[in-house]
């Protein structure tokens, strides 16, 4: 393990070193990249997802003009009428990948696919293997993994005839592990991505951005958004949530609303590249005249958040599940002192610092399909967190402040991190302090 360590922290300070304005050799950059996270992932994570979830070929069916979730993920290419991505386990120590109804200079010359063919007959291909137990893109809470329109399972079915549709099942495990266990070339990628985000948000909260009095919320998030056009990179929640939080809870966001003196402005938003999506939050204090800090109340609910923070940081480790580590981070923070919420965004009456934690699978989104630790991820809540799984560790405190007539300052922190055989550790410099704004 140490000296993948040693490894990835050479990966990612080489891959940051090189990033450059864009140019005509960025794009081919990007690209080698990808193709090299598709070989490794192919090579190293395949197989493992296959066998555990007991799938013996796993079938990707795209049409023209609409496609997979896991699109960029497997290649891309032209497609015909109809595509299929088809991995199959024949034994050894790999899996057999198959581009059909597929072409495309890129997808072919990356070097990931043993067959790339313009040939779509998918029963022929799937009579000479033989699979027990065909998987296909479906599921109900994972839309990364339910690519398969109701349409084309019809088609599909027909294509396939009997015996072999009967073998369908739903691939979204597999999915999901073949997504969330990750390898040293993606993390030199989504590190890429966190610096980006930081750094966007953080002048995004600075007075080359806004000047109080006169800039809106929604100047703050047009700016942001013209910053990703210029680097060529995606957003990973549509509009940048630039917000006002007081002490009624959350005032607006994106909005015509303008920036005033006082105000507790954050960021939450991620940037996307190479396939990569981050999911972070920043924040930043408007002074008033005369100050040069923020007030004593909102400065001390940042540092509550922060030993929330170094509490779940420490306590999250791999090899148990999801749910099982929600509970043992809201007995460990309670054990500090502090006071589970038990409705989100609706702290009491109470002196004691209330929190609430929602950390969630990041990666390829957002939010994305792996082991999540958070409500509104039930399936995902039962599955196992392993090495190498991304996390974003989000989590919101309530600590009552004397200058908000003893109302509670809400702080949310987040940033991203992977899960390794020692615990969290983060994937860029995490958020430390309230940026101030004069």
């Amino acid at each position: 393990m140490l000296k993948t360590t040693w490894f990835l922290i050479c990966t990612v300070g080489l891959i940051i070193a090189s990033v450059v304005p864009a140019s005509t050799q960025e794009a081919r950059r990007r690209w080698e990249q990808q193709c090299q996270i598709r070989k490794d992932k192919f090579d190293y994570v395949l197989p493992q997802a296959m066998r555990e979830n007991g799938i013996d070929m796993w079938l990707v069916m795209m049409k023209e003009g609409h496609y997979d979730p896991l699109y960029d993920d497997l290649g891309r290419g032209y497609p015909g009428r109809v595509a299929y991505y088809v991995f199959t386990d024949r034994g050894g120590d790999r899996i057999e990948r198959a581009a059909l109804g597929l072409e495309g200079a890129t997808l072919e010359s990356c070097g990931a696919y043993d067959i790339v063919s313009g040939d779509d007959d998918i029963r022929k291909f799937v009579v000479a293997r033989a699979p027990k137990a065909i998987g296909v893109n479906m599921s109900e809470e994972m839309g990364g993994a339910d690519g398969l329109s109701h349409t084309s399972y019809l088609e599909l079915t027909r294509a396939l005839g009997e015996p072999w549709a009967a073998r369908i099942v739903t691939a979204q495990k597999l999915v999901s592990d073949f997504r969330s266990r990750r390898v040293a070339s993606e993390i030199a990628a989504f590190a890429e991505a966190g610096h980006l985000s930081r750094a966007i948000a953080e002048r995004a909260l600075s007075n080359e951005v806004i000047r109080p009095g006169a800039t809106t919320l929604e100047d703050v998030a047009w700016w942001m958004q013209d910053r990703l056009l210029e680097r060529g990179l995606g957003s990973s929640f549509d509009m940048p949530s630039v917000y006002v939080t007081g002490p009624d809870g959350i005032e607006a966001t994106s909005n015509r609303r303008v920036i005033q003196r006082g105000d507790l402005l954050v960021i939450d938003w991620g940037v996307c590249v190479m396939n990569f999506c981050t999911d972070m939050k920043r924040m930043a204090y408007v002074l008033k005249d005369g100050e040069r800090q923020p007030p004593a109340g909102v400065q001390h609910a940042f540092d509550q958040a922060v030993r929330i923070r170094d509490i779940v940081h420490r306590t999250i480790k791999p090899g148990r599940r999801a749910d099982e580590t929600l509970t043992a981070l809201n007995q460990a923070v309670a054990a500090a002192g502090f006071t589970p919420l038990q409705t989100f965004n609706k702290p009491t009456n109470s002196p004691a610092t209330e929190f609430f934690i929602g950390c969630h699978s990041v990666g390829n989104q957002g939010h994305d399909i792996g082991p999540s630790i958070a409500f509104f991820n039930p399936l995902r809540l039962t599955f196992v967190i392993r090495p190498m799984t991304m996390l974003s560790i989000e989590f919101f405190a309530w600590t009552a402040a004397p200058e908000w007539g003893g109302k509670k300052v809400r702080i949310p922190l987040e940033d991203d991190a992977i899960v390794t055989e020692r615990g969290v550790e983060w994937m860029y410099p995490v958020n430390n302090r309230i940026l101030l704004i004069g």
